[in-house]
C-alpha cells in the first residue's frame, strides 16, 4: 500500500499544482521511487491512496501495474485509507509505504521481509538512526527494546514503511484515523516491533529535501 492522497501543505507552491508524490527528485516523480523499490521486491500486489489533485496520478500510473483506490469526498488518513484499500489488496499482513522519502541502501523491503515473525508481531515498523536521517530534523519517533520491541519515545525515527496485519482496523469505528490509533493497541498487547535500516533515507516532505536527496543520491543536474 502505497500513501498517495496527502495534502502535502509542506511543499507549499510545489503542491500548488500536482500531488506531492508527483515531485520530481533525480528526474523521476516521487512516487516512482517508491515504486521502483516494491516492484524490485517483488509485490504481488500495488495499491496507492488518492484524493489530493488526483488527475496527474491517474495519468502517471493508469496503463500500470498499479491498482488505485480513490479517496472522496474525504481524505482518510493513514488507518482510514488502508482500511478502505483493503477489498483492493487483499487478505494478510501488507507492507504500507509512503512516498515522500527516498532511500540509498538496501533495498528497505527485503531488509523488513527477513525481519518479519508473524507469530510474535503485529507489526514490524522500519526506523532510521537519526545520523542517517537526511532531512529531518525531529528528535524521532521510537526506541527499540528486548527482542526487539518498539516503544514510543525519542531515538529513531519512523521511515514510513512497515510490515502490518489489518485484522485490527475492522475495531476502529471512525472513519478517518491515523495508523497510530492500531499501533497504541498493538504497543499495550507488546506485539509493535521495530527494526533499524543500515542505509540512508532522506525525507521529502519539503522543498529542501529535493536538493538534499539528490545530493545522498549523488545526482547532478544537467
Amino acid at each position: 500500500m502505497l500513501f498517495a492522497a496527502g495534502f502535502g501543505t509542506r511543499m507549499g507552491a510545489l503542491t500548488a499544482d500536482r500531488p506531492k508524490p508527483m515531485i520530481e527528485v533525480a528526474g523521476k516523480p516521487l512516487i516512482d521511487h517508491a515504486l521502483a523499490l516494491v516492484r524490485a521486491h517483488g509485490a504481488e500486489r500495488i495499491v496507492a491512496n488518492i484524493h489530493y489533485r488526483p488527475e496527474a496520478l491517474i495519468r502517471h500510473l493508469g496503463d500500470s501495474d498499479v491498482i488505485l483506490s480513490h479517496e472522496t469526498p474525504d481524505i482518510l488518513e493513514t488507518g482510514g485509507g488502508l482500511r478502505a484499500a483493503l477489498p483492493l489488496l487483499g487478505a494478510g499482513p501488507v507492507f504500507t509505504m509512503n512516498t515522500d522519502a527516498v532511500w540509498r541502501g538496501p533495498n528497505p523491503l527485503d531488509h523488513l521481509a527477513a525481519l518479519w515473525d508473524p507469530d510474535r508481531m503485529d507489526a514490524l515498523l522500519l526506523c532510521i538512526p537519526r545520523d542517517h536521517a537526511i532531512g529531518h530534523s525531529g528528535t524521532g519517533d521510537f526506541t527499540i527494546h528486548a527482542q526487539g520491541r518498539a516503544q514510543r519515545g525519542p531515538g529513531l525515527i519512523y521511515s514510513g514503511l512497515q510490515i502490518l496485519k489489518t485484522d485490527g482496523l475492522h475495531d476502529i469505528t471512525e472513519t478517518a484515523f491515523s495508523l497510530n490509533r492500531l499501533w497504541d493497541r498493538m504497543l499495550a498487547k507488546d506485539r509493535l516491533f521495530a527494526a533499524s535500516y543500515p542505509g540512508q533515507w532522506c525525507d521529502v516532505g519539503h522543498p529542501e529535501g529535493i536538493a538534499q536527496a539528490e545530493e545522498m543520491l549523488g545526482y547532478r543536474h544537467v
